[in-house]
């Protein structure tokens, strides 16, 4: 079942054309996107009217992106504004000449609903349990609290980018310095009003184009060594770095800063300012970028009204791996058993104290098995950096980047020289976190060795100490397993390494 979906997001900042396509086996993916930035909310009138020409602005680029949503072929097209259209005290006259002008109805989502679609982004594509969710458009700032991925409040401050760059920086450069106290003065005292966001140290996640721009900037300050801003996680500090760069920079300086989009070089600032401001105020424990916002969660609550099993968020990392895994045609029912034999393995040297392994570590392992050499589908004679890089360059829901990077190193295990030349990529892991891999990649080695034909001849193991430095491993099988029988022997020096003794593979009829 596919399924093309159109949205097209109008905001105070800018609008945005996005075209998803839909399949219950490969998941959400964005196959178009592109954006114009109308900056809509500068042509409101005092008293908050929007004139003829941002109506025409408004026609101009709706007329433009319909026609890419139909060169798409899009199913269904559904164009949704926000904060500028919203506060327009000519908001009915503005919808009926958009009907008349291009026969396109618009949706107004109201604040709430604006808030709850990020919300819902968040909380099923990300790992994060609890925390406040901060989206800040051109003409609006919505922010969430949510506990165990459960809303508990939400609220929409009437103030974006270009309303906070108008109300402080008109006429004035970007990082005057008494705008910049007044802004964080006006800043200070509109979270402290709500009682709800205070002190409550959880993970503030930022949501839209400013926030990924903060994301994107830092990574380049700090030579970022793997691809994907999605889940990336900054400390407190890491944000104040951030504003002081933006603060010290000229103008010209800031059209060339690595990260940062050039139609944001005049509003980056109060961005920053108020995720600052925000994170203070929370005593947030981290600022994490979420790539999926208010247009994925409308997208994903859409889908989820007519397939109920399209997300879950409390199985966010799975979900993600089985998509990814059908995305390179992965052997479905061999990586399956992998993951059965693996767990097998596992428990028995987990009960024999032979390795320990926290309650994470195990699931993260028998995530490895599931998509283990996942690129061998590109190439097999390269099949391990093949895996190593899509897994650790991919944007894979439910995963932070350290996470996602273990995984991508016990996936694509093949020896000890090539994962350490993965880790000097890095370098996250000291020589005992690497050596503690370096045994679950080979357990994975040698697991994958023991199913090579993908037919799934070995139904069950077994693994028995002989003598001091001895093993037996029974493998009970059905089919004659003459491939797997030659593989798990050569590569069964793997296994011995984690045992530092012998193993004697004996295949059983089961």
């Amino acid at each position: 079942m596919m399924k093309r979906i159109g949205l097209i997001d109008i905001g105070s900042n800018t609008i945005r054309l996005v075209v998803f396509e839909y399949d219950n086996k490969t998941g959400l993916s964005e196959i178009q996107n592109i954006k114009t930035p109308a900056r809509l909310s500068q042509y409101l009138e005092d008293d908050l009217t929007m004139n003829d020409e941002g109506i025409e602005v408004l026609i101009s680029s709706l007329e433009s992106f319909k026609k890419v949503a139909d060169a798409y072929h899009v199913d269904e097209l559904h164009p949704i504004a926000t904060a500028a259209i919203r506060q327009s005290k000519n908001q009915s006259e503005i919808l009926k000449r958009v009907k008349k002008k291009i026969g396109m109805k618009l949706s107004v989502v109201p604040e709430l609903d604006e808030a709850y679609y990020g919300f819902y982004a968040i909380i099923n594509s990300t790992d994060i349990v609890n925390g406040l969710s901060v989206d800040i458009g051109g003409g609006s700032t919505e922010v969430t609290l949510f506990k165990d991925k459960e809303l508990i409040h939400s609220h929409s401050f009437p103030f974006g980018v270009v309303t906070l760059s108008r109300k402080f920086f008109a006429d004035k450069p970007h990082n005057d310095k008494d705008a910049i106290k007044k802004m964080q003065k006006f800043l200070e005292k509109e979270f402290s009003s709500l009682d709800w966001i205070n002190n409550k140290e959880v993970a503030l996640v930022g949501v839209g184009g400013s926030a990924r721009n903060v994301a994107r900037i830092h990574q380049s300050e700090v030579s970022y060594p793997i691809g994907g801003v999605h889940c990336y996680t900054m400390t407190g500090k890491d944000l104040e770095q951030v504003f002081e760069l933006i603060k010290d920079s000229s103008r010209d300086e800031l059209t060339n800063l690595d990260g940062l989009s050039r139609d944001r070089v005049d509003i980056i600032l109060p961005a920053v300012a108020v995720f600052k401001s925000l994170f203070k105020q929370v005593e947030a424990t981290q600022f994490t970028f979420s790539r999926k916002g208010l247009r994925e969660g409308y997208v994903m609550h859409q889908l989820n009204q007519k397939f109920p099993d399209a997300f879950d968020r409390f199985n966010v990392r799975n979900r993600a791996l089985y998509q990814l895994s059908n995305t390179y045609k992965h052997e479905g029912v061999g990586a399956k058993q992998r993951v059965v034999l693996a767990e097998a393995l596992l428990e028995q040297l987990i009960d024999k104290d032979i390795i320990t392994l926290s309650e994470k570590e195990q699931k993260l392992f028998k995530q490895a098995a599931y998509i283990y050499y996942l690129g061998r589908f590109i190439d097999s004679d390269s099949g391990s950096q093949h895996t190593y890089y899509i897994i650790s360059n991919s944007m894979i829901d439910g995963f932070n980047h350290h996470d996602r990077v273990q995984l991508a190193l016990m996936a694509s295990f093949k020896n000890k020289s090539l994962l350490k030349f993965y880790n000097d990529e890095t370098g996250w892991l000291d020589s005992d976190a690497l050596s503690h891999l370096q045994s679950l990649g080979g357990i994975l080695k040698f697991i994958d060795a023991l199913n090579v034909s993908h037919t799934n001849p070995v139904k069950r193991i077994e693994l028995v100490k002989d003598g001091k430095d001895e093993y037996t491993l029974n493998a009970y099988h059905t089919d004659n397993p003459i491939a797997e029988e030659y593989q798990a022997n050569r590569q069964k020096k793997h296994l011995e390494k984690v045992l530092k003794g012998k193993v004697s593979i004996n295949f059983t009829k089961a």
